[in-house]
């Protein structure tokens, strides 16, 4: 009876180890797979964030965001022109080709003098593999400035 009951604690164990190995495979799988970008034959573009949401600023804040992106292919990438939707959005590019692999931003900069809600984009043109012109987007909302507080007289 008792070596029963020993190989049948002996196989139940067996079965959980082999099991959690398996499952800590997959996960560090499904982690590397996710982690990797695909690559591109040519120059390629791939963003963090397409979309950079200042949220709720107070009016003349910092409007200075960026955009991170890498090199995702085989060949140096150049970014040939950014252009902002209107005059109070200012991109700037990266000089220089960018290497595969590398990382670099594109500055972008609101004019937060504007009081309410905005949705802008920033066109970048490069030699990424198709995508030669991608678009990007800021908003957000700026408050306009606080009521002053009304003041009673006093009396002396």
């Amino acid at each position: 009876m008792k070596k029963v009951l020993l190989l049948a604690a002996f196989t139940v164990f067996s079965l959980a180890t082999t099991n959690a190995q398996t499952v800590k495979k997959t996960t560090k799988k499904a982690a590397a797979a996710v982690v990797e970008t695909p690559k591109v034959d040519g120059a390629g573009m791939v963003f963090e964030n397409e979309t950079i949401d200042y949220g709720t600023i107070p009016h003349n804040a910092d409007g200075k965001r960026e955009f991170v992106f890498t090199n995702n292919g085989n060949k140096p990438l150049i970014i040939e022109s950014t252009q902002g939707s209107c005059g109070c959005t200012v991109p700037t590019k990266p000089e220089g080709p960018i290497a595969p692999g590398e990382k670099a931003t594109i500055g972008v900069k609101y004019a937060t003098d504007r009081i309410g809600a905005f949705t802008k984009t920033v066109t970048v043109k490069s030699n990424a593999t198709g995508q030669e012109t991608k678009v990007l987007t800021i908003k957000g909302t700026i408050l306009g400035d606080p009521a002053p507080a009304e003041t009673t007289p006093t009396k002396s």
